[in-house]
């Protein structure tokens, strides 16, 4: 078995990019696939960034079962994200939900985040869900209404609030997959398998110094070691 995984490609974050990915494979069990969500690689994705549109994979991730052909399963993840578990889990989770007709399996977060601004000046909007889609496991079959054209044209908290499938059809993952860090409300520290770095990654300045940003340096230094 092989696990599909999407990451979020920025230019502005490509170490991030790099790193999250990096983290991920050096955990995992199971062959894993890494896929960017790459406005450059995706001609065909034509909907502009919007005002409010942090990264340049804001929406383009809910192309994620469209890119698949809507089949199988396959995980989305931003790419200001440390990958500290085994992703082999996620094949556990997508047993568990076909039990229960999950369309997407998601933490559900319930906090307000604390800043008016995040990283590199971006604007802090503050929504109903915020967060839920920056780690999605999806059952491709089930999210057939993610076409193109929808996600071209969908309202971005449509898209974000998860407005294209039912509430039943949301289902969670534990919390200790999509660790806020420095946020409310998230899991134990020491149990976190994914940490997530909304406010900023350690790789900006003024962001060294968050807890975790340790681990994330340890990763760089992993990743470009050659010993």
């Amino acid at each position: 078995m092989t696990l599909r995984v999407f990451l979020g490609y920025d230019k502005k974050e490509t170490v991030a990019y790099h790193v999250a990915a990096h983290s991920i494979m050096r955990r995992s069990s199971i062959p894993v696939s890494i896929t960017p969500i790459n406005r450059d690689n995706m001609k065909f994705y034509t909907r502009p960034r919007g005002e409010y549109d942090s990264t340049d994979f804001s929406n383009s991730r809910f192309l994620v079962p469209f890119l698949c052909d809507y089949q199988g399963w396959a995980v989305f993840m931003d790419s200001d994200i440390l990958c500290l578990g085994d992703i082999a889990e996620f094949g556990g989770y997508a047993s568990l939900a076909n039990e229960y007709g999950a369309a997407v399996r998601l933490v559900k977060h319930d906090y307000e985040p604390a800043e008016k601004n995040k990283f590199l000046g971006a604007a802090q909007t503050t929504y109903s869900r915020k967060n839920w889609s920056s780690v999605m496991l999806f059952n491709n079959k089930m999210c057939q209404k993610l076409t193109l054209d929808y996600c071209h044209t969908a309202n971005g908290l449509d898209l974000h609030q998860f407005k294209w499938v039912t509430e039943e059809q949301v289902r969670e993952l534990p919390k200790v997959w999509n660790h806020l860090v420095g946020e409310a409300n998230q899991c134990e520290p020491d149990h976190a398998r994914l940490v997530h770095f909304t406010k900023g990654t350690p790789c900006f300045e003024g962001y060294e110094n968050q807890p975790f940003a340790d681990l994330w340096f340890d990763e760089f230094r992993h990743m470009t070691s050659h010993a």
